[in-house]
């Protein structure tokens, strides 16, 4: 360990010399997107529609307005695919058929939602407006023939047919209670994602099918946010599962165009469970579901007849730790079976499965991770994935033969990548950067070699600036863990000066924050610039190492990631070019609840800290969430009771200022005002901004009232001195 930190000491030492003379970056640069721009947008390429073509959308310069154009790989030829601003003209004021909420795959049938209308442009029939009067429509959603549209109302599920003009409610009982097609809180935010936009019903690829999920959330208790509007306020009623409370009853529904009837899936074996991740076989003849139970240590991989409801399971997995929804899943178009990403060797990997649950291949295997995958190209039976198998703080494209043979490492510059992968896999259009360049695009071949540079983000400006050094590093814990972290050293750094530094951190499972790749914002050159030194670190939580190293933190949340945290504190107190009273960290949602641990638990380590919306007790976090990592509170009494913030309450000593939205309805207030009970019952010093009418996190404009109060409280506690918002 000592020849490693020395070794590291001298790497830091070595001063980024490009930019010593530069400019520095203003605070309105930094935190309110005013003046010059040190990155440029790239290229806006949309998706691939065969193997040799791709689809980007441009701007017209006259007249500012976008168009779409087929760009060639081979010869990088274009032309017009779509020209909008034609279209346009032909629809009433404000249509924009490339701003439409929603299209088929084909860019030939356009759906368009207004306050009280639906309008429907095909390029073969015209332009027609459908629904006038109806308000409430939600998630309008196109079947794949753009014959129908699907859409929920008053939590009922909706089906219209466009050629007829005729309406069709697929069901009656929606309800304050009862949503069909359309997601609990808890489902959308823990299962289905925010992308869903509570999107609950999925087309089959045929159009003669919509499956959905119906929730009755009778039985989940009712939280209140108050809204303080007006003389009197407002009261709104939330059904949120805290953990160790009712879950929603879950049912799957079949609904068949030709029947007209719904066929309802007997899920009647089943008890306080989840279902969810819906697909469909490339035929439609088998609906594809998941049922994982609240344990959450088991998960079940059933289909489904779609005119009978019937089902039969597939495959079953289980870990003694918990198994999350498989969300990278692809079923053959021969039926022949799926490949699927799971964890349960204790890394991702991937697995090739028949439909009777028998596995075919272990496609990867090894102590790295596969992150995603990125195409399946089943004619020359090859899969392109994303993983981190050379490096924890970089992604890199690969491609393997579905016999696990073959393997590829496809893009080569160091960083962390993103790629689209054509139809066969010919082409790949990769996005990536480092900690020294912003993201680049390139358009290279299926095997890697390089073709030709589509765009470099890098502005011309860039080199005018006194940019700080940013370095990868990993620090050492007491038990053999290698924390990955990040830092943005001062420009003109001097290992015989002392800098005070700000942790910046999430902490949460399957969440890294420390990758080779260039900061998304430009806030952290600013503290550097102003000798503070900014760090980003992961905890053993974060997902570097693989499942078997995340599930440490089982029934254990607030214990061995704070562990981590505070031994990384530790390790850079000791560095000599530290302020060792002026240690700083931040977050927000589970940073915000590292931020309060390392400031309570964590009290002799930490000295100033901003928490931003943060849970203070797992008691009054959603139950999906909170349950898959600590089971539930009567099963766990002394881990909810140690991974509380307010358990450690009396330990605080150092200056928090804590951030909240009033009508946070992820994390809600409520767990700020606990902690702070306790704490003003101590008579503890403590700083506390709240935000009227912010949700999770503070939204446009008052955002820009809290990024300037916490900078302002780094540099009074931290510099001794006020802020200028105008340097």
């Amino acid at each position: 360990m000592k020849s490693k930190f020395v070794f590291l000491i001298t790497l830091l030492l070595v001063v980024n010399t490009n930019f010593a003379q530069g400019k520095k970056i203003s605070f309105n640069q930094a935190f309110k997107f005013q003046g010059e721009r040190l990155t440029k947008q790239l290229p806006n390429i949309v998706k691939w529609i065969d193997d040799e073509n791709y689809l980007e959308r441009k701007i017209n310069k006259d007249s500012k307005k976008p168009y779409l154009v087929k760009v060639n790989a081979k010869t990088s030829n274009e032309e017009i695919f779509l020209n909008a601003e034609e279209i346009n003209k032909e629809l009433p004021e404000g249509k924009d058929v490339l701003q439409s909420e929603d299209m088929t795959d084909d860019y030939k049938n356009f759906l368009f939602q207004d306050d009280e209308k639906i309008s429907f442009l095909s390029m073969e029939n015209g332009f027609k407006e459908m629904l006038a009067g109806e308000k409430n429509i939600k998630n309008p959603k196109l079947s794949d023939d753009g014959k129908y549209f699907a859409y929920t109302k008053d939590n009922n599920l909706f089906l219209y047919d466009i050629d007829i003009e005729k309406n069709i409610q697929v069901t009656n009982d929606g309800s304050d209670v009862v949503y069909n097609g359309y997601a609990s809180w808890v489902y959308y935010e823990e299962i289905l994602g925010r992308a869903s936009n509570y999107r609950a019903f999925y087309w089959s690829p045929n159009s003669e099918y919509i499956a959905f999920l119906r929730f009755d959330d009778s039985q989940v208790p009712k939280f209140p946010i108050f809204k303080a509007d007006g003389q009197h306020g407002e009261l709104e009623y939330e059904r949120y599962p805290k953990a160790g409370d009712p879950d929603p009853l879950v049912k799957i529904g079949i609904y068949s165009l030709k029947s007209n009837s719904i066929a309802w899936v007997d899920l009647s074996e089943y008890d306080d469970f989840y279902t969810a991740w819906l697909y469909w076989s490339k035929d439609s003849r088998q609906m594809i579901f998941q049922i994982m139970n609240r344990e959450q240590n088991k998960i079940e991989i059933f289909s489904a007849d779609p005119n009978s409801g019937a089902k039969k399971k597939i495959l079953t997995q289980q870990q003694d730790s918990w198994v999350e929804f498989f969300e990278d899943i692809y079923f053959m178009n021969d039926n022949s079976g799926f490949i699927l990403r799971s964890d349960i060797s204790g890394y991702s990997h991937l697995y090739y499965y028949d439909y009777k649950g028998k596995l075919i291949q272990q496609i990867t295997d090894g102590n790295w991770n596969v992150t995603g995958i990125d195409k399946i190209d089943e004619e020359n039976k090859t899969v392109f994935f994303s993983a981190n198998k050379e490096n924890i703080f970089e992604k890199h494209l690969y491609k393997i033969n579905f016999n696990g043979k073959g393997l590829k490492k496809i893009t080569n510059e160091a960083g962390s990548h993103s790629s689209m992968v054509s139809t066969n896999g010919s082409f790949v259009i990769d996005r990536f950067s480092n900690i020294t360049h912003p993201t680049k695009m390139n358009l290279i071949s299926g095997d890697g070699k390089f073709i030709r540079e589509l765009g470099d983000s890098k502005s011309d400006v860039m080199n005018n600036y006194k940019l700080g050094k940013v370095d990868l590093f990993t620090i050492p814990t007491e038990d053999g863990i290698e924390l990955p972290a990040k830092w943005i050293l001062p420009p003109d750094f001097d290992k015989s000066k002392k800098y005070p530094i700000i942790f910046s951190v999430y902490g949460g499972p399957f969440a890294p924050t420390v990758t080779n790749s260039f900061s998304r914002g430009i806030g952290g050159f600013y503290f550097a610039q102003n000798d503070i030194i900014y760090l980003q670190v992961d905890n053993r939580a974060s997902g570097h190492y693989g499942k078997k190293i995340v599930s440490q933190v089982h029934r254990n949340l607030g214990k061995v990631e704070i562990d981590d945290f505070i031994s990384a504190a530790k390790w850079i107190r000791k560095l000599p070019f530290i302020v060792t009273n002026k240690v700083g960290i931040t977050g927000g949602s589970y940073g915000g609840y590292s931020t309060l641990m390392c400031m309570t638990r964590g009290a002799d380590y930490f000295n100033y800290g901003i928490a931003e919306y943060s849970v203070s007790d797992w008691l009054l976090y959603d139950n999906i969430y909170t349950e898959r990592y600590m089971d539930k509170p009567d099963e766990n009494p002394d881990g909810y009771k140690f991974g509380s913030a307010i358990t450690h309450a009396d330990k605080y000593k150092g200056h928090l200022l804590i951030t909240h939205g009033t009508i946070d309805d992820n994390v809600h207030m409520q767990n700020t005002m606990q902690l702070i009970d306790k704490w003003t019952d101590m008579d503890k010093d403590f700083e506390l901004l709240l935000y009227p009418n912010a949700r999770h996190g503070v939204g446009f404009p008052k955002i820009f009232h809290s990024l300037r109060e916490n900078v302002q409280f780094w540099f009074r506690h931290l510099l001794n001195k006020e802020l200028n918002t105008n340097e």
